[in-house]
């Protein structure tokens, strides 16, 4: 397990190429801008993307993907922004501009784009829920650990309508988990997951390559009728960003 504990900020520092800001990917017309570095992208009636942007060693802005899931006005959030300022104003419009209390925050894994802002949602008190190794790996880094963690698989309840968080291996991280939204058929893949403009597997200094392709077969398996998958950064798709990634991963 040594070498998944490298240095927190640099994990994240990787090429941009084919990643776009979010009014070219889903039109103007559905993005909500909440500041200068966080956006919200509503994708189903339920659920929305939100984008938060990472200052890069070279000065870039790299776009970082997570979900907001609401059940009459109970509210679930899929990784934080990266930060604990972005990740305030993002508790903070779905209280005001949705009017939803948020019940807990889902980590996918334990980098900055997933859980950067865990201290401020600590802060707020709500819940934070994880898989084990994620909550090991922060522990072992100093990083604010997760609450609530699972080995394997998470349902969460909101009313009559459910969360899937599941862990189907390593990939991306050690650690990764995938979360299925059954209502809307949506998988959010986080960074295991990617955008059908990347050519490459992206950042792989904590990853797993070996396991990689298998897990993301496990993926297919299990998920392959989504509707729509979410990666962790990049535009949103269908099943075949699934497909893609197995291919990319391949190589």
């Amino acid at each position: 397990m040594s070498k998944i504990y490298s240095v927190y900020l640099p994990a994240l520092i990787l090429s941009i190429a084919g990643f776009y800001h979010a009014n070219a990917q889903y039109g103007t017309n559905k993005v909500s801008k909440i500041s200068d570095d966080l956006e919200v992208v509503m994708i189903s009636d339920n659920v929305y993307i939100h984008i938060s942007y990472l200052a890069t060693l070279n000065g870039r802005r790299y776009p970082c993907n997570g979900l907001v899931y609401i059940n009459d006005k109970e509210a679930y959030i899929i990784d934080t922004p990266v930060n604990d300022q972005l990740t305030l104003d993002l508790i903070n419009w779905i209280k005001n501009e949705l009017g939803a209390e948020i019940a807990g925050v889902i980590v996918n894994h334990w980098h900055i784009d997933c859980m950067g802002g865990l201290k401020q949602v600590h802060q707020s008190g709500i819940r934070s829920y994880a898989n084990e190794l994620t909550c090991e790996i922060a522990g072992a880094k100093n990083l604010p650990v997760p609450e609530f963690c699972f080995k394997d698989s998470l349902i969460i309840k909101t009313g009559q309508k459910e969360i899937l968080c599941k862990y189907l291996g390593p990939a991306h991280t050690v650690d990764n988990i995938v979360v299925w939204i059954p209502e809307d058929e949506i998988l959010f893949g986080g960074c295991m997951v990617r955008a059908l403009s990347a050519n490459t597997a992206g950042n792989i200094s904590d990853a797993d390559l070996d396991s990689w392709p298998e897990t993301m077969k496990k993926v297919i398996k299990r998920f392959g009728h989504a509707r729509i998958v979410v990666p962790g950064h990049g535009e949103s798709g269908g099943p075949e960003l699934l497909t893609h990634t197995l291919d990319l991963v391949r190589q």
